[in-house]
């Protein structure tokens, strides 16, 4: 099974992220895996919704709700472009998984491509898409 599993959070999207902590959580129990929430804010600040420190605090006070214990859980800020600073994240800390939420896709998604979609194309891991 799984021994690390990274989650993308979109800080301005938890009630989708909820669905991917439960599913990673019930993974997680079966092989006592590593959680790590990732959250990832634009470089342009005028872009970004949160401050660093106010993005550290929003993500750590999400995975202190989870239902697992605290010391297989941990979180962290990156800065750039998502799919990018998700896929670095999730080489650097070893991950084996990577679960995350996606929408629906759009005509826009089509033409452009998601966050979801790099992520699967370029990922070394298992990625698991949620809808």
């Amino acid at each position: 099974m799984f021994k690390k599993i990274l989650l993308p959070v979109d800080l301005a999207e938890l009630d989708m992220a909820k669905q991917a902590i439960d599913e990673a959580t019930s993974l997680a129990k079966v092989s006592g895996a590593e959680l790590r929430l990732v959250t990832v804010q634009p470089v342009v600040p005028i872009v970004a919704q949160y401050t660093p420190l106010v993005a550290e605090q929003k993500i750590a006070d999400f995975a202190a709700k989870i239902d697992y214990p605290r010391e297989h859980i941990s979180a962290t800020v990156r800065f750039g472009a998502a799919y990018h600073e998700v896929l670095t994240e999730a080489k650097e800390w070893g991950a084996d998984l990577i679960l995350l939420c996606s929408h629906r896709p759009t005509m826009s998604t089509y033409l452009l491509g998601s966050n979801a979609a790099k992520i699967v194309r370029h990922a070394t891991c298992a990625v698991l898409v949620l809808r």
